[in-house]
C-alpha cells in the first residue's frame, strides 16, 4: 500500500508513515479477529489489542539470525541492543494495560511450535469467554 514516506539510506529500508498506517487498518481492526505483527507497538491505538506478544531472542541466536538476513553495521548493532535492552518489550509496558502484555522466547523452532500453541490456545480461550 506504499505506506511509507521515504527510504532510511542508513537502515537500508522505508521510513514508515505511521499515521497512513493506523489510518489504513482502523476499519479492518474495528471488524476484530485480526492479528498484528509488527517490530513496535507505541503507535497502534490500546483499544485495538486484547493480548500483546513480545517475542524475545537470546542474542547468541538473534545476532546469526539477523547477519543471515543481511543486517550489517548500525541496524545490526542496534537490534541487537535493542534486544539487550528489552526496548520492545518496555515500549508493549509502557503502551497497554500491563495484564495484556507477554514475552514468549523466540530461539528455536522448538520455542515457534510452543508460541504458535500457546497462542491458539490463548485465542481459542478468548473465543470461548466473549462469544
Amino acid at each position: 500500500e506504499e505506506l511509507y514516506e521515504g527510504f532510511d539510506e542508513e537502515y537500508e529500508c522505508p521510513i514508515l508513515d505511521e499515521d497512513r498506517v493506523v489510518d489504513e487498518l482502523e476499519d479492518k481492526m474495528r471488524e476484530g479477529g485480526v492479528i498484528v505483527d509488527y517490530h513496535g507497538c507505541d503507535f497502534f491505538p490500546e483499544h485495538w489489542f486484547h493480548i500483546v506478544f513480545v517475542l524475545r531472542t537470546d542474542n547468541s541466536f538473534l545476532y546469526d539470525r539477523l547477519e543471515s538476513r543481511g543486517y550489517k553495521g548500525k541496524k545490526l548493532q542496534d537490534n541487537i541492543q535493542c534486544e539487550i535492552f528489552q526496548t520492545l518489550y518496555e515500549e508493549a509496558m509502557l503502551s497497554y494495560s500491563k495484564e495484556i502484555v507477554h514475552q514468549l522466547p523466540s530461539n528455536t523452532p522448538e520455542d515457534l511450535e510452543r508460541n504458535l500453541d500457546q497462542i491458539t490456545q490463548w485465542i481459542e480461550q478468548w473465543t470461548r469467554d466473549n462469544n
